[in-house]
């Protein structure tokens, strides 16, 4: 049925399988860009004999592109109706263009025989599950590259050996990712040199996070202004490098997944849809406490810039910088997170202006209502009295030493 589409999403992307002009027709309607699934490295999940020979010839003739799920393109799972697939995750439904045009998608009750094969489903599952993750890592390529000048001098000027074994590691991956690309598989022999290299990144990512909670730490601990300007600005220069780090870890960690995926397929084809299950989880959580360091530094440095708001007064210039700093410093958090597939909300804060500030504690002191103006009268009458009547005294005072001075001066005049 050259009508007849799937549409798979595993959360973040969609696979859009179906042929080749049923495909292309259909993202070109929706106006979704997208990439080549790679549906023909499918061919070893199968098992052997005819039939299994007839859905291979079935693939062959088939088209799959994947889509990254955005906000353009997520709201296909509810217009199609996706419903739970056949792995955990995975929600799926097939298409007939009766109509041959945008809006003329029904859903199938019976599809094609190799729109049903559970094992051909999982490595459709699987192959989304690598591109998504080379789609991030295209992004943090491209984020590293914004900051590319800092990315050198961090990578290059770090002495800490923790980070010197991740650029080592960095060199193996990018070697092995190479060979894959070259030779379309990961052999074993490839895949023995990168297999032990997770646990170095993992240290690094550590390493990485322990300085960022050691910032936040030391911001909590300075209560005086002038340690909260020191310390935020120590942070704003420091930070984007912990960050650019973690962000190479990420990149490094989605690689070994890919390679790990790829060798799994080829070896142990009926483990992969656990396996692509397994390497999630542990991408959440790797996610989890990269947002946990990242956002107690964020509460950390929203805090020291309220506590600098409050004391502009007394510390304009100091205010300014914890804010500005704190600013700075979640402009790149936010940054960061985006790349990662991290969701953020923060808003800028302003540094209040010493003129603001000023006209706020005036007009506190002058909004104080009828009752208040009213004993403000009476305090001040009342003040203007007791002056008053001390401006007397004291006058009084003054001029009784005044006359004895002068009598003393005369006493002593007669005598000379």
């Amino acid at each position: 049925m050259d009508n007849q589409i799937e549409l798979i999403s595993d959360g973040d992307g969609l696979a859009v399988i179906g042929s080749p002009t049923a495909v292309e027709r259909f993202l070109v309607s929706e106006g979704l860009p997208s990439k080549d699934l790679g549906l023909p490295r499918l061919g070893s999940v199968l098992s052997a004999g005819a039939e299994a020979a007839q859905v291979g010839s079935e693939i062959a003739a088939n088209s799959g592109r994947w889509v990254k799920l955005t906000k353009e393109s997520a709201h296909l799972a509810d217009q199609y109706k996706l419903m739970k697939g056949s792995g955990p995750g995975v929600r799926r439904a097939v298409l007939t263009d009766k109509g041959k045009i945008k809006g003329h998608l029904e859903l199938v009750k019976t599809p094609m025989a190799h729109l049903n094969n559970p094992a051909l489903l999982a490595g459709a599952a699987g192959l989304m599950a690598q591109l998504a993750m080379q789609q991030t890592m295209d992004e943090i390529t491209d984020y590293l590259a914004t900051i590319d000048e800092k990315v050198d001098g961090i990578l290059r000027a770090q002495k800490d050996a923790v980070v010197a074994d991740m650029i080592g590691v960095d060199f193996v991956i990018e070697e092995a990712m190479i060979i894959r690309e070259q030779v379309g598989r990961v052999s074993e022999v490839t895949w023995s040199k990168v297999q032990a290299t997770s646990s170095t990144i993992a240290r690094t990512q550590a390493y990485a996070l322990r300085q960022l909670d050691a910032l936040a730490e030391k911001l909590e601990r300075k209560t005086a202004i002038g340690d909260l300007a020191k310390t935020s600005e120590d942070a704003e220069s420091t930070v984007q490098e912990w960050l650019a780090v973690l962000a190479r870890c990420f990149q490094l960690q989605d690689a070994i997944a890919v390679l790990e995926l790829d060798r799994v397929l080829d070896a142990s084809p009926d483990e992969l849809d656990r396996h692509r299950v397994a390497l999630r989880v542990a991408r959440e959580n790797r996610r989890e406490l990269i947002s946990r360091s990242t956002g107690l530094l964020m509460a950390r440095m929203d805090a020291a810039a309220g506590t600098a708001n409050t004391k502009v007064l007394l510390h304009p210039t100091a205010s300014k910088t914890v804010v500005h700093a704190s600013n700075h410093v979640a402009v790149a958090v936010v940054d960061f997170h985006s790349r990662l597939g991290i969701e953020s909300d923060r808003e800028a804060l302003d540094a209040r202006r010493w003129a603001d500030a000023a006209t706020e504690a005036r007009d506190k002191a002058l909004n104080t209502g009828a009752e208040g103006v009213d004993a403000a009268k009476r305090l001040g009458n009342e003040t203007f009295g007791r002056a008053k009547s001390m401006t007397g005294k004291l006058s009084g005072g003054i001029s009784e030493r005044a006359l004895r001075w002068r009598g003393n001066g005369e006493e002593c005049d007669e005598e000379a």
